[in-house]
């Protein structure tokens, strides 16, 4: 049996002008899973809560067993690691200094250029190296921070990656190899993945677990079969043909209709609450 790595009990927090949660998850060492959801749904949010980047207002949320926000910041670093949709780093700093600060809760960390460099080739940025991260791309700097949780989490077993939108920035064929390589890592180490996606296909090819969320709520939690295409449907308003792949393995198409009074409210939502 599987070993409960991250636990939300009745847990909620405050947005502007609605309510959040409750949310009742676990996270068990060595699970995929996938939050999907259309925007504004509360994603991110969601993510920032299970990282203890917000506090929970009424519930609980716990790490390893112990309250998340009882944590020490450099023991929660060195048991759990997050991407941001953002990647904005200050004053021009060089792409291996960037990785290097997924080692800061580990001084001193002899074995830090080491793993930085192991990283950045994981992350396929190692050409990156001598180059100032404000001069990359968009992609090229996602793949310079997915290299610094990488190093983060590189020589430890059974911690936590969350990423939010990890992919968004790159080119199809780089989506698939860094999803690979995010997969890769994880499993190798035992650590458990939670990712804030857009494509549900991705979800459905990588993930062993889908969590389906609209207007701050979990509406499902499903598994990524021909099950979790009629709760799909729903949630994003839209039409799905499904393409058996094989072994109960499945793909979809978009088929167009009405949006569904979830997403239009979800959308609504992030549009009211949008600077």
């Amino acid at each position: 049996m599987k070993a409960r790595l991250l636990c939300l009990a009745s847990a909620t927090t405050r947005l502007p002008g609605r309510g959040f949660g409750p949310f009742n998850l676990a996270v068990e060492a060595g699970e995929r899973i996938a939050l999907l959801g259309p925007s504004g749904a509360g994603k991110s949010t969601l993510l920032k809560l299970m990282a203890g980047e917000r506090s929970a207002h009424e519930g609980t949320v716990l790490f390893e067993g112990k309250p998340l926000q009882s944590w020490r910041a450099a023991a929660l670093a060195a048991r759990r690691a997050v991407l941001p949709q953002s990647h904005s780093v200050a004053f021009g700093m060089p792409v291996e200094l960037v990785v290097a600060l997924g080692r800061m809760a580990r001084e001193p960390d002899p074995q830090q250029p080491q793993i930085a460099v192991q990283a950045l080739q994981a992350a396929q940025a190692e050409h990156f190296v001598g180059r100032r991260f404000d001069t990359l791309s968009g992609g090229e700097q996602a793949r310079v921070q997915l290299a610094r949780v990488f190093a983060q989490l590189w020589d430890v077993r059974g911690g936590l990656l969350l990423v939010d939108e990890p992919l968004s920035a790159l080119d199809p064929g780089l989506q698939f190899e860094l999803m690979e390589a995010m997969q890769q890592f994880t499993r190798e180490r035992g650590h458990a993945l939670v990712a804030v996606l857009h494509d549900i296909n991705q979800a459905l090819a990588g993930f062993e677990r889908l969590w389906l969320l609209s207007q701050g709520r979990l509406q499902a939690d499903v598994p990524p079969d021909v099950r979790a295409v009629r709760p799909l449907e729903r949630l994003y308003g839209i039409g799905l043909r499904r393409v058996d792949e094989g072994a109960g393995s499945i793909a979809v198409l978009a088929v167009p209709q009405l949006r569904s009074p979830a997403a239009s409210a979800d959308e609504s939502a992030a549009a009211a609450h949008s600077p």
